[in-house]
């Protein structure tokens, strides 16, 4: 008999203690909100990492610095950002609600990383041999004196003057850029021909080829 009314006393004890410290645990949960912004110009910053020390869980802040998670009174909340100096801010215990909100600014931190030195090639050796074999471009007058030579060579024989050899000059690449510029404005809204498909100039194509003019062309 005095055994059942111990245990019953033991387990009653036990059942008031759990409910007492769920009701006080309940009650030293916070919605903690904010916002974390730099402190130069108070933008927001994105995925910022912010953890509760003991728990070790947290969240991060969205696209617009924003943030919110559930904590206990005094707990030890961590921001860290990459670029940022990482910050503390502790939950306080004296809170008469359950919501607490948090304008947290951050300062900006310089990382400092280790020197590297790049190299092209894997020995020395090996760059040595590719620098002595660099062709070296033309400076600026050899290119003008090869573009003259080029104009030049236009001018006195036009006809014989192959572009897809020499390239085209100023005034044709100006002029075949107007024509696709007019062709543009001109087709606006609608859709271009396409003489694929087009029996008149399949018929002038035939009668040309005929009458022997790409021949005489060329």
């Amino acid at each position: 008999m005095k055994t059942a009314i111990i245990s019953f006393f033991l387990l009653s004890i036990l059942f008031f203690s759990k409910s007492a410290f769920s009701q006080r645990s309940r009650e030293e949960l916070v919605q903690f909100s904010g916002v974390v912004v730099t402190g130069d110009s108070l933008r927001p910053i994105p995925f910022t990492s912010i953890m509760i020390e003991k728990a070790g869980k947290g969240t991060t802040t969205d696209y617009w610095g924003f943030f919110s998670v559930v904590v206990h009174k005094r707990d030890l909340i961590s921001f860290s950002a990459l670029g940022f100096k990482k910050v503390y801010f502790r939950i306080p215990d004296t809170l008469r609600e359950s919501r607490y909100s948090l304008i947290q600014v951050m300062s900006s931190d310089t990382i400092m990383l280790s020197e590297t030195v790049i190299y092209p090639w894997p020995t020395r050796q090996q760059f040595r041999q590719a620098f002595l074999k660099i062709a070296i471009p033309d400076d600026d007058a050899e290119i003008a004196r090869k573009n003259l030579a080029i104009m030049d060579m236009h001018d006195r024989d036009p006809k014989n003057y192959d572009p897809e050899k020499f390239g085209m000059n100023g005034a044709q690449n100006y002029r075949n850029y107007v024509d696709r510029q007019v062709d543009k404005m001109y087709y606006a809204g609608q859709t271009i021909p396409n003489n694929l498909l087009n029996p008149i100039a399949w018929a002038k194509f035939i009668q040309a080829w005929k009458n022997g003019d790409f021949k005489k062309k060329y």
